[in-house]
């Protein structure tokens, strides 16, 4: 940042690339696939250059916000995400996902067809959230945002973002449970 606060010398923006790259392509990565997710990597970081003078003075961590600008970008994604899960819950396949080699001993464990019914729970359960619902759980779960980080990524406020998220985990535990059944 530059003497005033602001992101306005490549320098300090290149410092906040490498600094945060990395965690906005898992969480991107987690939700449209590792093909789309450097695209919506460095369209988020072309969207926070332009509009850098936005970043508050003396914001301590951007990260939020660059979190807020990746899920904006995912939204032109969302039908792809949703897909993606109904496939996953009516496959078991990941398609967001490369499997893992036919011989690996991780492929012929029991516990990997338990983990794929879960997996394909799991997605079916994401598929029918509501947009906010899903957001509000995968920055808390892929990004391990906190609630007020989500909140400030999400332009929501603090109470919203742990309703949604409640209602989120009630509906997923929900599941669990009648799996486990």
């Amino acid at each position: 940042m530059d003497p005033e606060g602001n992101l306005l010398i490549a320098d300090g923006f290149t410092a906040l690339y490498d600094r945060h790259a990395r965690a906005l392509y898992r969480y991107c990565a987690r939700r449209i696939g590792p093909d789309l997710a450097e695209d919506a990597v460095a369209q988020t970081f072309l969207i926070a250059f332009e509009r850098r003078h936005v970043i508050e003075r003396g914001t301590a961590d951007p990260l939020p916000w660059l979190y807020g600008i990746a899920t904006n970008v995912l939204l032109r994604h969302r039908r792809d995400e949703v897909r993606g899960y109904r496939a996953l819950a009516r496959t078991g396949a990941d398609p967001l996902l490369v499997p893992p080699a036919a011989d690996s001993h991780e492929a012929r464990t029991d516990d990997r067809v338990v983990a794929r019914q879960r997996a394909r729970l799991i997605a079916r359960v994401l598929a029918r959230l509501p947009a906010r619902q899903r957001d509000v759980l995968l920055l808390f779960a892929i990004a391990e945002l906190s609630y007020a980080e989500i909140a400030a990524a999400l332009d929501l406020p603090t109470g919203t973002v742990q309703s949604a998220l409640h209602r989120a985990r009630t509906k997923l535990r929900k599941a669990l449970e009648d799996l486990e059944r």
